[in-house]
């Protein structure tokens, strides 16, 4: 099987579940809330580990930390990509409003764009997923002698 095959599986799984959270959110008003974001990170979490855990379920005695490490990266890049230009997509087609709703949230005035906002969107999901990934390869790293 293609290495990549398994991560780009759960890659779009994981970008799937972010969407289709935020879109349940979205049609009760509460996607502008950052507190309900904070669930993102378990989604990712549970994707990155999952991917990790079949990456070894797979590999069996060849598995190795850089493969199990290499699973959870793409797991969480790719997903956070296709999320990154759904979020982009949605700010500027579906709901030209959320970034100043958002601002509102917090009580302040920030005068971004879609640019900044997609960026941030972007850099966020990224070291999610290197801390998420460095953090479950600890709870494989032992089970690599067996």
């Amino acid at each position: 099987m293609n290495r990549f095959v398994l991560s780009v599986r759960f890659g779009i799984a994981l970008a799937s579940s972010l969407i289709a959270y935020f879109l349940v959110l979205s049609l009760f008003g509460l996607h502008t809330n950052p507190f309900f974001s904070l669930f993102n990170g378990v989604i990712t979490g549970f994707a990155i580990y999952e991917a990790i855990r079949y990456k070894r379920i797979e590999l069996k005695s060849n598995y190795s930390y850089t493969e199990g490490f290499q699973a959870g990266i793409v797991t969480g890049f790719l997903a956070t990509v296709i999320f990154t230009v759904f979020m982009a997509v949605y700010v500027t087609e579906v709901d030209p409003n959320f970034i100043s709703n958002i601002a509102e949230t917090f009580s302040k005035s920030y005068n971004i764009g879609v640019g900044i906002f997609s960026f941030t969107v972007l850099l966020s999901g990224f070291a999610t997923t290197v801390v998420l990934t460095l953090s479950f390869m600890q709870l494989f790293k032992h089970k690599l002698k067996d």
